[in-house]
């Protein structure tokens, strides 16, 4: 695998990100921009984007807080919340789809991906996100784990991703928690609900004993908001999501490359 730093240019801002592939003369390869939590592209981001490469992919994690927080990578840790918080509130629609197109347009001119196979994998915020990237031209799918502000408003204070839902264009897979504090049942049952009216293509998977950041791993488990759920339901909803991820993926891409 190679990884390495890289820096997308976007609205004459640097975008800083972080870039894992399959090694040199094994592609072209489809590839997969990852979308972060409100902590920045952190070690958690990275050990993402490295299992998307270790798949066969080329992952690539953005920092679409470059604006205002380049460089973004926090801990989970309670004194790292205002400065997530903060990042957030500088985020729009605008900003969004400015930086996702920039990351389009960057990872189709890299002679080791395949031209026009590009998704999205989104955690938290960035499941939201995800789910606004479906909206547009040039991805081929988008992954949603547990989006607060699907249903919800955005830091910035604009309205959910759901309001775009007339604008989707690639299938959604979509992942939460059944015991999820900040995303309820109603919220879940709202997404289907329109997913549904709009015939959007997806599916939606909702894992039993598991909160928040299910996904997210060498944590405390009270970090992550987990500490009342046990091992193997975690594990469970770990290793069945991932699984979804890479057959999603293969169906989106046609095939995936080795």
């Amino acid at each position: 695998m190679i990884s390495q730093a890289v820096n997308i240019s976007v609205d004459g801002s640097e975008m800083d990100s972080y870039l894992a592939r399959p090694p040199s003369g094994s592609g072209p390869h489809p590839a997969v921009i990852v979308l972060q939590e409100v902590f920045g592209v952190n070690a958690e981001m990275r050990r993402v984007t490295d299992m998307l490469a270790a798949a066969g992919y080329v992952g690539l994690a953005i920092n679409y807080y470059h604006r205002t927080h380049p460089n973004l990578d926090l801990a989970y840790e309670e004194s790292s919340m205002q400065t997530a918080m903060e990042a957030r509130k500088s985020v729009t629609r605008a900003t969004l789809y400015a930086d996702l197109n920039a990351a389009t347009a960057w990872l189709n001119q890299q002679d080791f991906v395949r031209d026009g196979k590009i998704a999205t994998w989104g955690f938290c915020m960035g499941g939201s996100v995800a789910f606004l990237s479906a909206t547009l031209p040039g991805i081929d799918g988008a992954i949603c784990f547990y989006g607060g502000s699907i249903a919800k408003p955005f830091g910035s204070g604009e309205p959910g991703a759901l309001d775009e839902i007339e604008k989707i264009r690639a299938p959604l897979l979509l992942c939460f928690g059944a015991e999820d504090g900040g995303i309820s049942r109603d919220d879940i049952d709202r997404i289907r609900t329109a997913l549904d009216a709009h015939g959007v293509t997806y599916r939606l998977e909702v894992y039993p004993g598991v909160g928040h950041a299910f996904f997210r791993q060498g944590t405390p488990r009270a970090v992550a908001g987990q500490e009342q759920y046990s091992d193997e339901a975690i594990a469970n909803a770990v290793a069945d999501s991932w699984n979804m991820v890479q057959a999603f993926l293969a169906d989106c891409f046609e095939s995936v490359t080795s």
